[in-house]
This record gives C-alpha cells, structure tokens and sequence, in this order.
C-alpha cells in the first residue's frame, strides 16, 4: 500500500483477520475477510456485521449562528430537529450540483455534527468554513480524533444491549444518545447503510480497538462477523442508498440525483444552491438518477450503458448482482421520460444488451430496519 494513504485505529484488526485491504477514499480499507463478501453480505441480512467507518468525516459546528451555518449549507431543514435527533442531507454549488450528502446530528442547543464522505472530508471542511466566515460559530474537524463503527442486522440490538449503559429501545430511527459502549463514552445512532436495523458508535479513536474486539466478542454466537466495504456496497445497493463519487456528483443537480425528497426549497432564507434548484424544478427535471432490475441474468457495472430500441440513452452509475435477489440491480441516469417504473430498458453488458425494467428503489423491501 502507498504511504500516502491514510489508515483507521483499526487497521492493525483488520490485518490479523486477514482481511482484503484495499485503497478507499484516501484510506486503506477492508473490502473483505476471508468469508468473502457473499457471507458478509448474508449475515448483515439474516444476523448481524461489524463495520470498520472509522474513515468518514466528522465536523463539530458550535456557537450563536449555527443553525444558521447548517441552513445555508445544506438542502433539508435543520431548524425541524431536536436535540438528540439526525437527519440525511446534502450541501450543494450555487449551480444545484451536489458537493456532498452528509449526515446533520444536533447534538445540543447551539451544536451541530455533521458525519461527511472520507473522500471529500478536506474538501467539505473548506467549504463549511468558507460559508461560516463573519458567522458566530466554530469548526472543529474531529475525524483524526473519531474513532466509528457500524454494527447492522436484525441481531445488532440484542449484541450491542449488553454492552451499552444507554436504553436502546429509547434510540429510535434516526435517534441518537450518549452512553458508553465498552466502558468508553460513545454517541450512539440509529441510522445505518444498509437496510437493516443498526447502531453507528461514535468514540475516541484511541478505544475504537477496546469497541471493536467487544463488539465482535459478544456478537460471535448471534452469528456477528466483520464485514467490509464490497458486502457494504452489495447491502446499500440493495436498498437504492447512493454513493457519492458514482451516484451523487459536480455534475448533476440534487433533483437529478433522487435526493428531491431533502431539498426544501420552501426552507426560509434559502440556501447554497437554492435558486438553480427552483430554477430547474419549474423547467423540468431533464434527467433522472432511478432504479434498473435485470430480467436476465447480468452483472451491472458502473459506466456500462443502458439502451433502448439498441441506442444508448443512459449510464450505469452503480451496480450489482444483488446476493439476496440474485438478479442483476442498478442505479443509472436516465432521460426522465424514460426513468418511469417498468420501462423496458437494457444495460449493454459486453456487447449483449440484457433486458431489465425501470424500478424505483428499494429493490430489497424485508429488512429489519426500525423506522
């Protein structure tokens, strides 16, 4: 691995188990152990699995004008949440394109954790910090300091019970607590990736190895394993969540990317990127990021792309061979007269264009997730 790349406190954990390491997002990462991620993908779905996050961003934003900072930088309305509450978000350019999807904690009156992807954590910061400047905040980029860990499946509350002083059962969807996890003083959040019902544990980076080994420990007879990134991929395709880099981009709008349901254009005072928004909406939504299910057997790749009448009309963003369906799943940009459910499409895989239909996400509907 190159030197340049950064690594998590749990990379030593990750090389005893022998697990597939890979460059991500500027970190070496896991993207299987020796189970493979077909029995990491199935235990997320039927017990549970432990991932190793520690590499996403973490931004603390304190002071008088806080709200104000996360209302200017991002599309949903933060002014709904309660302390103690998360919601899914996304910033974007002044021209409606998505600078990044992230996740808005408010974890005190005048305080606000916003959770950003790895690959653009440097990016974000500068961003965040631009829009803050004459602004009554302040910016701490913790992630050095952040040790996380996701631990998803239909088993993850029974492991994790033990283990937490915090009442689990009071941490609903999208809720969080304070609590120790191992001993250690955690933030612990119901949200997750993958479709199923979890926990992230936010901590110090120097006990994540104490966080990790318990968890693992105490989930090892409900079927628990670690899994990485390529069975975290197959479970978030699954469900239709997007990834930034390959679904969400500088080149296409949030109403292009799906993520409409966030934008409030209604929001008061607006925000980055309001006006090309509304802009856009009023004149129609050109192209659209949707759902392709194979209706023969095929393996969707990103950048393949998808036909119609034998002319390519769109573009593969992420794909699979969903281990649960075993079907062929995508998510591909499509002309929006075309990205109606059960459209007749292709996607060209080698020179063979394979038949699917236009579905709108998820594709995967029995997970165990708490909503």
């Amino acid at each position: 691995m190159s030197e340049s790349l950064r690594s998590t406190p749990l990379l030593g954990e990750h090389q005893v188990l022998k697990a597939k390491l890979v460059p991500y997002a500027g970190y070496e990462m896991p993207v299987q152990y020796p189970t493979g991620i077909q029995a990491e993908h199935q235990a997320v779905r039927e017990a549970a699995g432990l991932f190793d996050v520690s590499h996403m961003g973490e931004v603390y934003v304190d002071g008088a004008d806080a709200l104000k900072l996360v209302q200017t930088i991002a599309v949903n309305d933060a002014s709904t949440l309660e302390v103690g509450q998360a919601q899914y978000s996304a910033m974007c350019a002044e021209d409606g394109t998505v600078v990044d999807d992230l996740l808005v904690y408010r974890v005190g009156k005048s305080r606000y954790l916003l959770v950003v992807n790895a690959a653009n954590r440097d990016s974000d910061v500068a961003w965040i910090r631009e829009h803050g400047k004459g602004m009554r905040v302040k910016i701490h980029d913790q992630s050095d300091e952040t040790g996380l860990v996701a631990l998803q499946g239909p088993a993850a509350q029974r492991i994790l019970e033990p283990l937490t002083d915090l009442d689990l059962d009071e941490v609903g969807f999208y809720r969080f607590g304070f609590g120790r996890v191992m001993g250690v003083e955690s933030l612990v959040a119901r949200t997750g990736y993958t479709g199923e019902d979890g926990f992230e544990v936010y901590h110090p980076a120097g006990r994540s190895v104490d966080v990790w080994r318990g968890i693992l420990d105490q989930g090892k007879d409900e079927g628990l394993i670690p899994a990485g990134l390529g069975a975290r991929d197959t479970l978030r395709l699954e469900v239709g969540y997007p990834l930034y880099g390959n679904d969400l981009d500088r080149e296409h709008s949030a109403l292009e990317s799906a993520l409409g349901w966030v934008v409030k254009l209604d929001k008061k005072k607006g925000f980055v990127g309001r006006e090309a928004l509304a802009e856009q909406k009023e004149a129609g939504i050109p192209r659209r990021l949707t759902g392709i299910r194979l209706t023969e057997r095929g393996f969707p790749r990103p950048g393949y792309p998808v036909v119609v009448g034998g002319e390519e009309v769109g573009t593969v963003t992420s794909g699979t061979l969903s281990p649960t369906l075993n079907a062929g799943i995508a998510l591909a940009r499509l002309p929006a007269e075309l990205a109606k459910p059960d459209t007749e499409v292709a996607v060209r895989i080698r020179n063979r264009d394979v038949p699917g239909i236009v579905q709108r996400p998820p594709f995967y509907e029995d997970g165990s997730l708490r909503r």
